[in-house]
């Protein structure tokens, strides 16, 4: 895939807006394992091959089990392998993410209160969001994975 734009180039003072926010996410608290399995859920769903690059290798970094990082898309079926903290944040992720479809639900909001406080709900949310736009940004302008040959990736 090539790239269409430089939009950090193009519109630095919009993305420095946007990596303020990412500032407030990694601050908020939340820890940076549970954020990074939301992002990485968020970007699956919407296909940004970027961004599941790019928070895979976080993980991987953060030394995550490679079998959590590679069952996140399926966290349901995992048994025990996610923590129930983890899982209400797929879940708010994937209801958020796919709110068209969902309406984000009375049912899932309570399953999320029951592991976090209000302000990491709306931290929480804050980052669902950032990764929405962050991965619609990617995708509409064409940015692939990094580091990767796309022609040798066969």
């Amino acid at each position: 895939m090539t790239q269409r734009l430089d939009y950090e180039h193009i519109s630095p003072g919009g993305m420095k807006a946007l990596g303020g926010v990412y500032m407030h996410v990694a601050n908020s608290g939340l820890g940076k394992n549970l954020v990074d399995l939301v992002y990485l859920r968020v970007s699956q769903i919407n296909g940004c091959a970027y961004c599941i690059d790019m928070h895979t290798r976080d993980l991987a970094s953060a030394k995550t089990p490679l079998s959590k990082i590679a069952l996140v898309s399926v966290w349901r079926e995992t048994g025990t392998l996610f923590t129930e903290r983890e899982r209400a944040a797929l879940e708010w992720a994937e209801t958020l993410t796919l709110v068209s479809q969902t309406h984000a639900p009375e049912s899932t909001y309570r399953a999320v209160a029951q592991h976090f406080s209000e302000k990491e709900i709306v931290d929480l949310t804050i980052a669902i969001g950032l990764m929405n736009t962050y991965n619609r940004i990617a995708i509409g302008f064409g940015r692939g994975p990094a580091n990767v040959d796309m022609q040798n990736a066969a």
